[in-house]
């Protein structure tokens, strides 16, 4: 199979347990970034290094969205405001200026738990939403016969054969279409790994769960994300943001 244009990466916000749900935070986010590979590695790669370079005074930092909520080690200096103001308007600026598209779902554990007496593990039914509309993503582009490699975090052999295991059964057609998808790849990425493209997803996670959660609260980092998120006839509800139940 030859190479497609794009590669993948992954993140999530939350957690997929359900017999403990934190009453703060009752979601679970999956977030897809799909970039055009010339286009990442000839902007967005650049881009986030010269952030770095300009921030930290070195680029062995990884841009995670809870250090950057909660400033500690060396995100300390976000709690001066001045510098954190800058900080958070260059890395809009970053996240607004990657050419990437956005596939997120959002699974209300709670809603989950009252509809279904046995519910299917929240992680599962995100991916499989996530892989349905990025396979449609790839066959507009018509790449569905190239292969395209997804990255995500490992997180050690267990979980990580779980995770296999569901990706295997989704994408050989254990899906809500039953449609085929040989064209994806799994990869984990070991943690802690310095790729650009895995810290833009672990940003984009959060902000998009708490647009759904909290939808009334001013939400800047989801206003500049959400241009990003693939877009349909009737917008990007069901399209690139699907929410279940």
């Amino acid at each position: 199979m030859e190479n497609s244009d794009f590669i993948i990466y992954v993140d999530e916000s939350g957690d997929a347990n359900i017999e403990n749900i934190d009453p703060q935070y009752p979601i679970f986010v999956l977030t897809f970034c799909i970039f055009q590979k010339e286009q990442y590695s000839s902007t967005v790669s650049p881009s986030i290094q010269r952030f770095k370079f300009k921030h930290f005074n070195h680029d062995n930092v990884i841009l995670h969205e809870y250090d950057i909520r909660k400033p500690n080690g060396q995100f300390s200096f976000l709690r001066d405001k001045n510098k954190r103001d800058a900080f958070m308007a260059d890395l809009a600026q970053i996240i607004a200026d990657a050419p990437m598209t956005i596939i997120a779902a959002v699974i209300d554990k709670e809603e989950l738990k009252r509809r279904y007496a046995e519910p299917d593990d929240p992680y599962a039914i995100a991916l499989t939403f996530c892989l349905e509309r990025t396979y449609r993503f790839m066959t507009e582009e018509k790449q569905e016969d190239r292969q395209t490699f997804i990255l995500t975090e490992g997180r050690g052999k267990t979980e990580n054969d779980a995770l296999e295991l569901a990706f295997r059964r989704i994408v050989d057609g254990g899906n809500y279409d039953g449609t085929r998808m040989p064209c994806f790849k799994l990869m984990f990425a070991a943690k802690g790994v310095n790729l650009g493209g895995m810290q833009l997803a672990d940003l984009t996670a959060r902000p998009i769960g708490l647009s759904v959660l909290r939808p009334g609260q001013p939400n800047r980092a989801y206003d500049t994300i959400k241009p990003k998120i693939r877009r349909g006839p009737r917008g990007i509800t069901g399209f690139g943001l699907k929410v279940f139940p």
